[in-house]
């Protein structure tokens, strides 16, 4: 089963075979408290071929995302991950709104349903 957030939250618990697929921003980090995890980087281009690495998380290890984008976090065993925001960053009043506004007026969102059909 895969869930999709248009945003992270603080704290993801998942079981094993669970998928979560969410926006991050560039520089946030992840922080595996307890299991086994593969965590799916944003897509990005190398070479004119566009790319995702994989990283594999174990209790304890950090993750940094240096990118912005969509990650997919995938449960070995069951996983409890924090997800933390990028260092020095702090709320803006954008951001504020942005979050309080209605799904249909995000950017990403309105590109996910022209691509899905949703």
């Amino acid at each position: 089963m895969i869930t999709t957030l248009s945003q992270a939250p603080d704290s993801i618990v998942l079981e094993p075979g669970q998928s979560l697929r969410t926006s991050v921003e560039a520089g946030a980090w992840l922080q595996l408290a307890e299991g086994r995890a593969r965590v799916v980087s944003p897509p990005g281009w190398f070479g004119g071929t566009v790319f995702m690495s994989e990283t594999l998380l174990d209790e304890g290890d950090v993750h940094r995302l240096p990118q912005g984008g969509w990650i997919e976090v995938c449960a070995l065993t069951p996983v409890h991950l924090r997800v933390h925001a990028p260092l020095g960053a702090r709320p803006s009043r954008v951001a504020a709104a942005s979050a309080s506004a209605p799904v249909e007026a995000r950017p990403v969102m309105r590109f996910v349903r022209l691509l899905t059909g949703w």
